[in-house]
C-alpha cells in the first residue's frame, strides 16, 4: 500500500525522540517506511532499521500505528515515529 510522499521528504528536520541517541539530532527524512519497503515496518521481519525501532517504540510507548518514516542520522537509517519531529508548534 503505497502513500502519498510525505510532505517532509526530501527536507531535514531535528528530532524529539526520547532515545538519547535521536533526541535533538539532524533526520534526513526519505519518506514514508510503507513507500520506501512497500509494506508496514511490523511485517519487516529481520530488517535492522524495523527491529531497533519495534523495541525503541516499546520503550517509548509510541502509538502502534504505520505513521513512521524512514530517514538517516549520520548517513544511517532509522525509522521514527511523526510524533517525534520537531514541529514549529511545539
Amino acid at each position: 500500500m503505497i502513500r502519498d510522499r510525505h510532505p517532509l521528504a526530501g527536507q531535514t528536520v531535528r528530532l524529539t525522540a526520547s532515545d538519547a541517541r535521536l533526541a535533538g539530532k539532524e533526520y534526513r527524512v526519505e519518506d514514508w517506511w510503507q513507500n520506501v519497503t512497500g509494506g508496514s515496518w511490523m511485517d519487516a521481519t529481520g530488517n535492522p532499521a524495523a527491529l531497533t525501532y519495534a523495541m525503541r517504540s516499546a520503550l517509548a510507548g509510541l502509538p502502534l500505528d504505520n505513521e513512521v518514516l524512514y530517514g538517516k542520522v549520520a548517513g544511517r537509517g532509522h525509522l521514527v515515529h511523526v510524533s517525534e519531529i520537531e514541529t514549529a508548534s511545539r
